[in-house]
């Protein structure tokens, strides 16, 4: 009972931490001017401190090497979403109203920095993979996305004692398919969106197989609160 009383607390955890850490990632991953600036780079230090603690290395050199990849990670991301907002920021303040030369030209500007993201992404995951084992990479990707797959996948599979193995994998894939998009989101707020866009893409999934989405969670809420009651 403990142990599913628990996961009451972690989702509510959760949320918590998502909305602590809103501000911090948006200046973590925000702001090239900043990017020199001690305040900076000591938040950069410790958010990638905390995800290399997670790996359980006494290694001080490989902890160093992972932590310097990590967050030159953070730094590239961040130049990529600025430069790209900073220039759609000057065409909008060019005209009361978007002009069709605008929305191209922001489009525009929007594709090339989703095809930045895209190397930088595949970069990245090589330099991890050079030094650190598959379950390491793992880990150091929850890191930078709160763990939100475990949770949100371990939430489904309580939610619905009735998946099959079928669909545990599919909510599976299309969750991990959700962290490769958040690992480069520029803020908390949008690394949570895109789990959203992809739990909807689920929910849809299971609607669509019979399941009766609203009641399922009505009944898992209540199982919730019995469990928490019984765990006092």
């Amino acid at each position: 009972m403990k142990r599913t009383g628990s996961l009451y607390i972690m989702l509510m955890a959760l949320t918590l931490l998502m909305m602590l850490l809103s501000v911090t990632l948006v200046f973590a991953q925000s702001s090239p001017a900043a990017a020199t600036t001690e305040g900076y780079n000591e938040v950069i230090a410790k958010r990638t401190a905390k995800i290399v603690a997670a790996l359980h290395s006494t290694d001080t050199v490989f902890n160093k090497k992972v932590q310097a990849i990590i967050a030159d990670q953070y730094i590239q991301l961040g130049r990529i979403h600025d430069d790209r907002n900073a220039q759609i920021k000057n065409i909008k303040a060019q005209h009361a109203a978007l002009t069709a030369e605008d929305k191209a030209a922001i489009q525009k500007l929007e594709a090339e920095a989703d095809e930045q993201l895209a190397k930088l992404h595949t970069a990245y995951l090589a330099k991890l993979s050079a030094l650190c084992t598959p379950q390491q990479v793992e880990e150091v990707k929850n890191g930078m996305t709160y763990n939100v797959l475990n949770v949100t996948y371990t939430a489904y599979q309580d939610m619905l004692p009735i998946l099959t193995e079928e669909q545990k994998k599919q909510i599976l894939a299309w969750l991990t398919e959700a962290r490769e998009h958040a690992m480069d989101a520029e803020s908390s707020d949008k690394k949570h969106a895109w789990f959203g866009k992809y739990k909807g893409r689920i929910n849809n999934y299971l609607s669509a197989a019979g399941v009766d989405m609203k009641k399922a969670e009505a009944e898992w809420q209540q199982r919730i609160r019995e469990r928490k009651e019984a765990a006092k």
